[in-house]
């Protein structure tokens, strides 16, 4: 059953931000937007720590210490800032900022969005995107 549940709310997600995506001409990323939710490496773990109201990947990482799940998905799907991290090789930072072309950034708001109003339900404001990004 929670595999069932896990499956019928990263659908649904996917389709809220397709929507989205339609609505600003971003077809493509809409069409493709966070298929890797569906690998073993990411749905299994979804299942696993399934609740409806959170991401699983939150859970996992309570239970584990770090998100396996998390770790496969940022690096797959270009939307994540977290995707556009690199190492410096010439600044003493470890970790430096890529630029993120803007088509992304779009599908990254309308990923908070989508994800907000499919954990908020029925509760959901529009300050709630803002809110899941810090």
């Amino acid at each position: 059953m929670q595999a069932y549940k896990h499956f019928m709310t990263i659908t649904k997600h996917r389709h809220l931000v397709r929507q989205g995506c339609f609505q600003v001409g971003l077809y493509w990323q809409g069409l493709v937007h966070d298929l890797s939710k569906y690998s073993p490496t990411e749905f299994w773990i979804g299942a696993k720590y399934f609740q409806g109201y959170r991401s699983p990947n939150n859970a996992e990482r309570e239970e584990t210490g770090y998100s396996g799940a998390w770790l496969h998905h940022k690096g797959r799907n270009k939307h994540h800032f977290e995707y556009w991290l690199d190492y410096s090789a010439t600044e003493l930072k470890w970790f430096v900022p890529v630029k993120m072309p803007t088509k992304y950034i779009i599908e990254m708001f309308m990923d908070r969005v989508a994800a907000s109003k499919n954990y908020n339900g029925a509760h959901y404001t529009d300050a709630d995107p803002l809110g899941y990004y810090m």
